[in-house]
């Protein structure tokens, strides 16, 4: 198992534990760059103008909130099903 897949499957856990490093790597691993960094706020972008602001706060957690619009951002649940075979 890949380290993107076992990332994916962290974001996919109840609560879901993630560090802001584990949220930039997935994102562009899916072809996202950070466009813009203010304060705390990251906001990452990708070539079809689909665009999220997560906050990174001090190395601890990223919120699940932040978690949850990245899965269906990227349609986590969708990819992981489809590449399990």
């Amino acid at each position: 198992m890949s380290k993107l897949e076992k990332l994916i499957e962290q974001f996919l856990r109840e609560p879901p534990e993630v560090r802001f490093d584990d949220v930039e790597y997935l994102l562009t691993s899916f072809s996202f760059e950070e466009k813009r960094s203010k304060g705390s706020h990251h906001t990452f972008r990708n070539a079809e103008g689909l665009k999220i602001t997560v906050p990174k706060k001090g190395g601890k957690m990223v919120k699940g909130v932040y978690i949850q619009q990245i899965v269906k951002l990227l349609n986590l649940e969708n990819w992981n099903n489809e590449n399990a075979d």
